[in-house]
């Protein structure tokens, strides 16, 4: 008999190749995760596929390689690094006699788990609901049976137990309850931008060190781990630039491949700090191999929320890992186009604030010259 670990449950991950170039990556990616879930992965199935089955994914000789690593490694569950149907997992937690999530639902476990304002737990509870509302065919007595656990977190009992309908109205509550505090949101953000104050959100793959790098900055005392999804609620800080003074600085919640659309809808409140910023600071994650994947899939959700128009200033972190010297690199047309730093040991972060103040005082030029331009019309207009 295995002797069972006090914590977390016993997790088994299914990764498949499709041809994906970075598998390993992608592997790596899931077991970080499932540990961030609170699981303890014991084992992994892989194998390549052509095309998933439509019954249950994996295919049948699968199925039952999974089966036989459960009752191996007596795990509780499966974690399919992949998005599952709601039949597809019917039919495999039928198959295997446990449970089987798959990676959307495993992110929004994450979420439920590291929720702390009261904006987050609701764009959390709509996220799990919206998912969870695809899946009400296999009936709330199933879900019921579980004692928590991973995938199982986030709306509560109450929820389980009921229809539709009221599933549908509690979904039409949250909406309504994160569209005021929006508005609220909206106010505060407008009387920001009315300023002449450089407005600048931290945005990048989760766990490019993004916090770090805005407690270095700001001394703020954000929740920093080497975790995915430390961050999930905006914290705003002033922070003063020699040459060019007060600049507002914003740590937003992290992004991923594959980030669940109920997700980026829930939390498009929290990523408008990202939409109306003068300058994203795009945290790039340096030491990893797979960073040119995260940065496109960072890009992707921007473009989803409407911010790939803004501009970026990418931040080369954790160059103490690497071999790179701090600094600064230019673009062909001689604007600060990347900052090479770590946000730990701080080296570099001298350059980053002197492109922040060039960024800032750009702004400010820009923000004189409008409004003696206004100034001049309104004399024009006056004369006339």
């Amino acid at each position: 008999m295995i002797e069972r670990p006090a914590a977390g449950e016993r997790a088994v991950i299914v990764q498949l190749d499709f041809g994906q170039a970075d598998l390993e990556d992608q592997l790596e990616e899931v077991r970080l995760l499932a540990e961030s879930a609170g699981g303890d992965v014991v084992a992994e199935v892989r194998g390549p596929r052509h095309s998933p089955d439509p019954k249950t994914y994996a295919g049948k000789g699968k199925v039952q390689e999974i089966a036989a690593m459960l009752a191996a490694t007596e795990s509780d569950l499966v974690i399919f690094n992949h998005e599952l149907t709601p039949a597809q997992e019917r039919n495999l937690e039928r198959e295997l006699k446990c449970r089987v999530i798959d990676r959307t639902s495993l992110i929004l476990d994450i979420f439920a788990l590291r929720a702390s304002s009261a904006e987050g737990k609701l764009q959390v509870e709509l996220a799990q609901l919206e998912h969870l509302s695809t899946r009400l065919v296999r009936g709330w007595t199933h879900l019921e049976r579980q004692q928590g656990g991973i995938g199982m977190r986030g709306p509560g009992e109450t929820q389980l137990e009921t229809d539709r309908r009221l599933l549908g109205v509690r979904v039409k509550l949250l909406k309504e309850r994160l569209v005021k505090l929006s508005r609220q949101r909206d106010v505060q953000r407008k009387a920001r931008m009315r300023g002449d104050v450089l407005n600048v959100s931290l945005v990048g793959y989760t766990n490019a060190g993004k916090s770090t790098l805005f407690n270095a900055l700001t001394h703020a005392g954000v929740y920093t781990a080497n975790q995915l999804f430390a961050t999930l609620d905006t914290t705003s800080r002033k922070l003063w630039i020699e040459g060019a003074g007060n600049i507002v600085i914003s740590d937003t919640v992290g992004f991923i491949r594959d980030l669940p659309h109920s997700l980026v809808d829930a939390f498009h409140a929290t990523l408008e700090a990202a939409t109306d910023a003068d300058l994203l600071l795009h945290v790039v994650d340096s030491a990893s191999h797979a960073r040119d994947e995260q940065i496109s899939e960072v890009n992707k959700v921007l473009q989803e929320i409407g911010a790939r128009k803004v501009r970026q200033l990418i931040v080369w972190n954790k160059i103490d890992l690497t071999e790179v010297s701090p600094g600064i690199d230019l673009d062909e047309y001689g604007n600060i186009a990347r900052a090479r730093v770590s946000a730990r040991s701080g080296e570099g972060l001298d350059f980053l604030r002197e492109s922040l103040a060039a960024y800032a005082r750009e702004k400010a030029k820009v923000r004189q010259k409008a409004l003696a331009d206004a100034a001049f019309e309104a004399q024009q207009n006056y004369i006339n």
